[in-house]
C-alpha cells in the first residue's frame, strides 16, 4: 500500500504518543501544556479536562467533587458530543495502540479466517457503565479507575509499569485469539460512554456508493464492522455512535468511496 493508506493511522498515532509524552514532561520536568493524567488534566496551568466517564463514577460515591472537575468534564463532554464523536477511542487512547496491533496480527497470522466459536454482544459495554456505577456506590470509590487498562497505561508511562502490564498483555491476547476488537469494540464501559456522547456529534464518515468497487477492505481494518453496514447498499453517512473516527476505512479505501465530512442535520431533515 501507498503512504497514503497510512495517513491517519500515522496521525493518531503522533497524537497518543504525543499526550503521553506531555504528560511524562509535565510530571518530571513541570511542563506546563498537559499536566495530570487522562482522568483529570489542566491544559496550559488553566484549562480544567475531565474524563466525564470518571467524574461519574465519583459522583456516584457521594464524595464530593470540585468546580475544576465538573468544568473539565463538561468540556470534553461538549468536544466530543459536537465535534469529535468517539474520537477519544482511536485519537486519545493509549490502549488503542495495543488493540490495534492485535489486529493488524490477526489479519497477518490470518486468524479472521478462522471460525469464530466466540461471541460476545457489543452491548456488553453499555451493561458495564451501570456495573461500575452500581459498585462505584457501594464501595464507595471509582470502580472502573482501580483496574481500567487506559490508567495503568497512562500511569505506567510516567511512573514506571509494574504487575499492571499483566492486564495490558491479558487484553492484547484477548484480541488477538479470543475475540476480534474484544476489549474496545466489546468491553470497555468507557468505549461506550463516549458512544453515547458523540451520537450526534457533526463530524463523520460518508459513504459514496457510486465508486464504491466492493474492495471490503474497509471492512477488513474497521474496529467496529457493524457501523458500515451501507457498504455496497446505499450513499449515506457512518451515524452509528460505534464508530471512532479512526479514519482506517478513509485510509484504505482506494476508490474515494469514503470520506471525512461534517454532516447535515438540518438538510437529513429535509430529505425525509
Amino acid at each position: 500500500m501507498k503512504l497514503s493508506n497510512y495517513k491517519y493511522l500515522i496521525l493518531r498515532r503522533f497524537v497518543q504518543i504525543g499526550l503521553l509524552f506531555l504528560y511524562a514532561m509535565g510530571n518530571y520536568y513541570g511542563w506546563k501544556v498537559l499536566q495530570g493524567n487522562l482522568s483529570t488534566s489542566l491544559l496550559f496551568n488553566k484549562i480544567p479536562l475531565s474524563d466525564p466517564f470518571a467524574t461519574l463514577q465519583i459522583l456516584s460515591t457521594g464524595a464530593v467533587v470540585g468546580v475544576n472537575v465538573i468544568v473539565g468534564a463538561i468540556i470534553i463532554s461538549l468536544f466530543y458530543g459536537i465535534i469529535g464523536g468517539r474520537a477519544f477511542c482511536s485519537w486519545v487512547c493509549p490502549v488503542n495502540m495495543i488493540t490495534d496491533l492485535a489486529a493488524w496480527l490477526r489479519r497477518k497470522l490470518l486468524i479472521d479466517k478462522i471460525e469464530r466459536k466466540i461471541w460476545i454482544s457489543r452491548n456488553i459495554r453499555y451493561y458495564m457503565i451501570v456495573l461500575a456505577l452500581i459498585v462505584s456506590a457501594l464501595s464507595g470509590m471509582a470502580a472502573f479507575e482501580v483496574i481500567s487498562p487506559i490508567t495503568i497505561f497512562n500511569r505506567g508511562v510516567i511512573f514506571g509499569f509494574g504487575m499492571g502490564a499483566g492486564f495490558l498483555v491479558a487484553i492484547f491476547l484477548f484480541d488477538l485469539f479470543v475475540v476480534k476488537n474484544g476489549w474496545c469494540g466489546h468491553i470497555c464501559p468507557l468505549g461506550g460512554v463516549h458512544s453515547l456522547i458523540g451520537k450526534y456529534a457533526l463530524l463523520s464518515v460518508t459513504h459514496n456508493s457510486n465508486n464504491c468497487t466492493l474492495c471490503m477492505k474497509c471492512k477488513e481494518v474497521c474496529p467496529e464492522v457493524q457501523v458500515l453496514g451501507m457498504i455496497g447498499k446505499r450513499s449515506e453517512d457512518v451515524s452509528q455512535k460505534e464508530c471512532t473516527n479512526c479514519g482506517r476505512c478513509v485510509d484504505v479505501c482506494d476508490d474515494d468511496a469514503l470520506n471525512f465530512h461534517i454532516r447535515d442535520f438540518l438538510k437529513k431533515g429535509e430529505d425525509k
